[in-house]
């Protein structure tokens, strides 16, 4: 009997359920309350680690929906009106 090797790539759906997973990992990871003591901060990524390693191995993306210190990704800046209060500010205060 001929044994047939598996199917290597992953369906959408097959990689959207492992997100849904990892996600769910992540919040349990994440949730509870921790201190922003110094070793809790450290602990956390290195927690994630193994998580985002696999995430990035298995679907060849970076995870979307760990979002380290609320900042997100990257925004453009909104282009000030003429007059306002911020507009006068000096640049490092925008």
């Amino acid at each position: 009997m001929a044994r047939t090797k598996p199917s290597e790539q992953l369906s959408r759906a097959e990689i959207e359920r492992f997100l849904a997973a990892a996600e769910a990992l992540h919040k349990s990871i994440a949730g509870p309350l921790l201190a922003y003591h110094r070793e809790h901060c450290q602990a956390l990524p290195e927690a994630h680690g193994p998580l985002l390693k696999s995430i990035e191995t298995v679907t060849g993306q970076k995870a979307q929906f760990i979002r380290w210190n609320g900042t997100g990704p990257a925004q453009p800046r909104r282009s000030l009106r003429a007059g306002s209060p911020r507009a006068t500010l000096a640049p490092h205060h925008l």
